[in-house]
């Protein structure tokens, strides 16, 4: 299997405004042991956490909808995203990072989750880990109404539906974020619902 030589010649911060995006210089040594020059932007917004969490009694999963800019830029007239609670993990481990964010965007206080695998969600541009999670809850966690943090000017609109509801809203289109629809994929195949 083909393993490529890699010599970094440039860095250029473009912009740290949010987070930070770079202009690469590198050389690549391809699979012929010829070398090439390349130029790529890559984003360092951070690692990341996000979590599926489901009732096994009632059959249900909780689910966030809030607005994205990026989404309403790109062919999404309301910007409005259908998504399992994910976060930055800042400087939180994962496991750290989603209990932290469960409860700040659905209200939930989980004791135990599941790590279930890492991915990369954009890697031709974004140097971010997900780290993806499932988590049980019922009603006696319920501390809070969620919505997450002010401060974090977020307004997050929190969703509980039947599993089957949600999974179909893959196919119909409603539901089109990479990661809810890994984790509910993964529900769906692990026969957890």
């Amino acid at each position: 299997m083909y393993h490529p030589e890699i010599k970094i010649q440039n860095t250029e911060l473009l912009s740290n405004n949010w987070y930070i995006l770079n202009k690469i210089t590198f050389d690549l040594k391809k699979n012929d042991n010829s070398w090439i020059t390349q130029k790529r932007e890559v984003y360092d917004r951070g690692n990341g956490a996000a979590i599926l969490l489901y009732n096994t009694q009632t059959k249900t999963v909780i689910l966030t909808r809030q607005f994205r800019l990026p989404t309403f830029l790109n062919a999404n007239k309301s910007g409005m995203m259908i998504e399992v609670c994910a976060g930055l993990l800042d400087q939180d481990n994962p496991e750290q990072c989603i209990l932290r964010e469960t409860e700040e965007e659905t209200g939930y206080r989980l004791q135990t989750v599941h790590k279930i695998m890492e991915i990369y969600p954009s890697p031709g541009a974004v140097t971010e880990i997900l780290h993806l999670f499932i988590g049980a809850y019922d009603p006696s966690q319920k501390v809070s109404e969620g919505g997450g943090l002010e401060h974090e000017q977020e307004n997050i609109e929190v969703l509980e539906m039947k599993f089957d509801q949600a999974y179909a809203m893959i196919a119909s289109g409603e539901i089109q974020d990479a990661k809810t629809i890994i984790l509910l994929q993964h529900a769906k195949i692990q026969g957890l619902l």
